[in-house]
């Protein structure tokens, strides 16, 4: 099974890349993992937020295969514990799903079609994180996860 993070926007701050290029080399470990980054949309003061959402919607979409697993990062989202997510990872490796889609949104979340094309939802926590930094908890998450599979000692209960 591949895993593919997509997310709306870039980062510029060196410590949340260096951040994510140390999880995704670990990661790699454990599974093929690919990370998109769909790049801001330009002049979003003249449109709507529904209209950004919409636009932002079509680009994730276009990523997305039938047959991929689609999971959104969103505040309505069901919250695990690491061991717990840890088997979400795990239930999907065994299943016959050939690509696991996690996304990270923009600042306004998503589209109605993207939530209607989604399979599950998954909120980090209850506080509120720049897009920035969930990238960042994200990809520690996973890789956490992987390292609860295997029995590593990384994740201390």
């Amino acid at each position: 099974m591949k895993i593919k993070i997509i997310l709306v926007g870039k980062t510029n701050a060196s410590f949340i890349k260096e951040g994510c290029e140390f999880y995704l080399k670990k990661i790699k470990h454990y599974c093929n993992i690919e990370y998109h980054e769909i790049p801001d949309l330009k002049q979003t003061k003249n449109i709507s937020i529904n209209e950004q959402k919409i636009k932002e919607g079509k680009l994730i979409l276009q990523k997305i295969q039938s047959s991929d697993s689609l999971t959104l990062l969103d505040e309505k989202g069901k919250t695990y514990s690491s061991i717990e997510f840890s088997k979400y990872i795990n239930n999907h490796l065994l299943s016959s799903v050939k690509q696991l889609i996690f996304v990270i949104g923009g600042p306004y979340g998503f589209s109605d079609e993207v939530y209607k094309r989604s399979d599950a939802l998954i909120s980090l926590s209850a506080m509120t994180f720049s897009h920035q930094m969930v990238r960042l908890f994200f990809l520690e998450q996973i890789y956490r996860g992987f390292t609860i599979l295997h029995n590593e000692p990384y994740h201390h209960s």
